[in-house]
């Protein structure tokens, strides 16, 4: 038989208010009244709120007793409402007899340990800081002691090493006790409620650890005894330590967010003197290290500094980050949504100086806050985000500063950096020249720079920062830092959106990158805008919708009986990525690789070409704009012998992408292997052949022979390096070329009509001669060019055309990555030999050929060795498509889908059940 019952709920908190929703559910049982604390200012307690929305007449008592007597009105008031059961989920006040005996069934009350154990206020920090293994809690008969009732049940779980104060209460006391309240009330209700004698063997009575001399830490003792206590406070109130400040003076600070430490010696450490260590403690990148008297470590996380709380590694930092103080329209709108969701916790109107925890807010509500910041703005805040920032008006910036992470809205933020004005193309450009670390520009290891030369008139244009091997370990650290910090905390549809954002800045200010792409690298403009920059926006486009696809698959594998088995992979990122690309396209192969890495959730460091770092420099300055966090990106010119090599051999670098030369690849390869058996991709040296046939649209294979060669002065890696043309159509494909080559506009590549502007540096130029005298020499054809361009200053070449070239001649078989045309007849009834001269290279990048027979172009795709073909076109890439070649010119891709893989790891996770 089931008894009806009437309830009287004493207490406070959001645990009892879950415990009277939970008994409003039961049929049998009524709840007469709830008798809690009163309002504080205009807060009242979530009980009263709770009882009130249910229409249960609420009492608010200050206290129950006056000189140790009850107090006869509070009395009168709580026998007003014939309770038969009081029910104290949680009570902070000391209950007189009068009441506790007071309902026929007498009162049950829940304590968060395993009775007799840590009788007193502060159970939980007890169980934590004896270093209990199992946690628990119990429902008691309250009887005129201190929690020394008869037992009605107890609940009890593991305790992890990772548990804290805050862990444990909200994985296991705060669930699984708002449900055994409702069983213990049950059965109470069935008759079933056992009264089981509490034994005194092992009974502890605790402190209360509410009082501040409660809470000093003893640094006299072993390491696994200071991290019980510090996580037996975590997160209120905080274990208090005494720090000893240089001139003498002391700083009472909390400690919170303890691990014990084993990986080892640390890094640039410093020195810190906390009171009563005879040691001194250790600030390090990943926090403070404190020895204890066994000479093993502990490691804090987190530091309370006053009202705001601080990662234990910025002790030392001598100026905190400038506040946030351009808001958006929006931003401002998200101001008021978030004073509204402190409001409904605080109850109280929410100043700028309003302090979350001064204004009476406890442990839940930081819980709660988390919440609905979580839910109604989409950041992964934790809840260590409200103890660094407690003042609504720290907190607000905190928020704003991720959702601009999210976005990738960071305003009008100007950057501090030495650079230079550029002057050109009718534009005034302000252009870094420092190396871009950890987010922010600084000058290279004992100021090393390079000299920056406009290949248009030879003359110096700028000095930028040159990195040594320490400037590219300290890139390498940051972005170490950040991937397994900041940018994991960016989800990986807010880091579409970073990109997004990136990307929009790049079209905004495509005319000044492209103007400094021209002037540093030599690139036609209208060329550069199109191309370099338009096709680099595209890359970060394209990527920025991969980042939230990027999946793994699930694999049927033979069970093994009678159990079942799930296998599944996971595409994961690498690490820290390496960057190394090429002059002839500075900013577009930044791009193509660093779209796809960062897409794929890496980090980076990239070694732009060290004659023309300046477009790689000024995006950087965007992606400060753009909301990256620091150490994502960063750019370090310098020179391949030093900070490539560097590169190469640092071991925190797990991936390496390269674009170059294939002598250079090779020592690449080498590097990487001896370093860390890095994951490398290579887009090397070509050779690309282009064969005509003669039955092909002439005007437009001329069209696109053209641009296979001369496109961006050559400096083109998949540029046809060699040209084999029908014998019937060879000698007016030859006159064509050179009446267009005659027409070709050469000169200043910022004037608009410009067709060919100079080639990058002199000593590139320099080997474009060498190559030409060699073509003479080994008996080619010279019929145009082969010189600098008369009567003009710059690194002008002249576009040179050579024909009646053998397979053996030098200029045949190697790459010229220049404006030169190397010209071979075939026979067109020889298909098989053209195609076996076309293969006989040991490149493999890219291939064309032009013919109306589609069976003969289909052929030609299917025999050719090269990772591109053209049929009837050349040149036409697209950031969907994939990139790279075969043999010595590479392995890997670069663009499209498969780019990805290059910058992810493929992980199997297998679980029998």
């Amino acid at each position: 038989l089931q008894l009806d019952l009437k309830i009287a709920i004493i207490g406070q908190s959001n645990f009892a208010a879950d415990v009277l929703e939970l008994l409003l559910e039961r049929s049998n049982i009524k709840v007469v009244g709830v008798f809690t604390i009163p309002d504080k200012g205009s807060r009242e307690d979530v009980l009263a709120t709770t009882a009130a929305n249910h229409n249960i007449p609420v009492f608010k008592f200050s206290g129950w007793r006056r000189k140790g007597i009850a107090i006869p009105e509070v009395i009168e008031q709580y026998k007003s409402v014939g309770a038969t059961l009081n029910v104290l989920p949680y009570c902070s006040q000391f209950i007189p007899m009068e009441v506790i005996d007071g309902a026929p069934l007498g009162s049950i009350c829940y304590h968060p340990s395993i009775l007799p154990r840590h009788r007193g206020a502060s159970a939980i920090s007890w169980t934590l800081i004896e270093g209990d293994e199992i946690a628990g809690f119990s429902i008691f008969w309250a009887d005129d002691g201190l929690d020394t009732g008869p037992l009605l049940l107890t609940r009890q779980t593991n305790l992890e090493p990772t548990d804290t104060l805050d862990t444990i209460y909200k994985r296991f006391l705060y669930p699984e006790g708002v449900k055994a309240m409702g069983v213990a009330v049950d059965m109470v209700a069935n008759g079933t409620a056992p009264k089981i004698t509490q034994t005194e063997v092992g009974a502890t009575y605790d402190p209360a650890m509410f009082k501040v001399d409660n809470q000093l830490l003893n640094l006299k003792q072993s390491a696994e005894r200071i991290w019980n206590f510090i996580r037996g406070l975590d997160s209120v109130p905080g274990a208090v330590a005494t720090v000893i400040l240089p001139d003498g003076s002391e700083e009472q600070v909390r400690f919170f967010g303890a691990h014990l430490y084993s990986a080892g010696p640390v890094k640039d450490a410093q020195p810190l003197q906390l009171k009563g260590l005879a040691k001194p403690a250790w600030v390090h990148e990943g926090g403070l290290l404190i020895e204890g008297t066994d000479g093993a470590f502990v490691n804090i996380k987190r530091i309370k500094r006053g009202s705001k709380m601080i990662n234990a590694s910025d002790w030392f930092k001598q100026a905190d980050q400038t506040p946030i103080t351009d808001f958006s329209e929006d931003e401002l709108a998200k101001k008021g949504q978030l004073a509204s969701i402190w409001q409904a916790i605080l109850k109280d109107a929410i100043e700028p100086s309003t302090d979350f925890f001064a204004a009476g807010a406890g442990s839940m509500d930081v819980v709660r806050l988390v919440e609905e910041v979580k839910d109604a703005f989409d950041v992964p805040f934790e809840n260590e985000h409200v103890f660094m920032a407690p003042v609504f008006e720290e907190f607000f910036g905190l928020l704003v500063k991720a959702l601009r992470q999210g976005s990738g809205d960071a305003g009008a933020l100007e950057l501090d950096y030495t650079g230079f004005l550029l002057q050109a193309n009718k534009r005034e450009i302000n252009i870094p020249t420092q190396l871009f670390i950890n987010g922010a520009f600084v000058d290279a290891e004992q100021n090393r720079t390079l000299d920056i030369v406009n290949p248009t008139d030879e003359q110096v244009l700028c000095q930028v920062a040159c990195a040594s091997a320490a400037d590219v370990d300290k890139a390498v650290q940051a972005a170490h830092k950040a991937f397994y910090g900041s940018w994991k905390q960016v989800s990986a549809r807010q880091r579409g959106q970073l990109m997004l954002k990136l990307a929009d800045l790049m079209e905004q200010h495509k005319e000044e990158l492209a103007t400094i792409e021209s002037v540093d690298s030599g690139a036609v403009y209208t060329l550069a805008l199109k191309t370099h920059i338009g096709m680099s926006i595209d890359a970060w486009r394209y990527f920025a919708g991969w980042c939230d696809k990027i999946q793994g698959n699930t694999i049927p594998v033979n069970p093994a009986r009678p159990n079942n088995v799930l296998t599944f992979t996971r595409k994961e990122a690498i690490g820290v990525c390496g960057l190394v690309t090429p002059w002839n396209y500075p900013l577009m192969m930044l791009s193509w690789k660093m779209a796809a890495c960062i897409a794929a959730g890496n980090t980076c460091l990239i070694k732009p070409a060290q004659t023309c770092p300046l477009t790689a420099l000024k995006f950087a300055e965007f992606t400060v704009k753009a909301g990256f966090p620091p150490g994502v990106i960063n750019v370090l010119p310098g020179k391949g012998s030093d900070a490539g090599q560097a590169v190469a051999d640092h071991k925190l670098v797990r991936k390496l992408g390269f674009t170059g030369s294939t002598p250079i690849g090779k020592h690449i390869m080498k590097s990487c292997a001896e370093a860390n058996i890095k994951k490398v991709s290579l887009e090397l040296g070509g050779k690309s052949p282009l064969i005509i046939f003669a039955d092909c649209d002439l005007d437009k294979a001329v069209k696109h022979g053209m641009s296979s060669v001369f496109f961006n002065k050559g400096e083109n890696c998949i540029a046809a390096g060699r040209l084999f043309v029908e014998d019937r159509i060879h000698d007016e494909f030859v006159r064509r070329v050179l009446k267009d080559l005659r027409t070709m506009t050469i000169g200043d590549p910022l004037n608009r009509s410009t067709a060919h502007g100079p080639q990058n540096h002199k000593a590139h130029f320099d080997k474009l001669l060498e190559f030409c005298q060699r073509g003479v020499k080994d008996g080619a054809t010279l019929v145009y060019g082969g010189c600098r361009v008369p009567n003009m200053k710059g690194y002008f070449f002249t576009p040179t055309v050579f024909t009646n070239v053998e397979d053996d001649m030098y200029i045949a078989q190697e790459e010229s990555f220049g404006p030169i045309m190397i010209i071979s007849k075939f026979n067109g009834s020889d298909v098989d030999s053209v195609m076996e001269r076309a293969n006989r290279t040991e490149y493999g990048l890219a291939s064309g050929v032009f013919t109306k027979d589609i069976s003969k172009a289909l052929s030609f795709a299917d025999r050719i060795e090269a990772g591109t073909v053209f049929v009837n076109v050349y040149n036409k890439t697209d950031v969907a498509a994939p990139f790279g070649g075969f043999k010595q010119s590479g392995y890997g891709k670069d663009l499209g889908q498969e780019a990805l893989n290059e910058y992810l790891k493929t992980k199997c996770v297998t679980i029998e059940y």
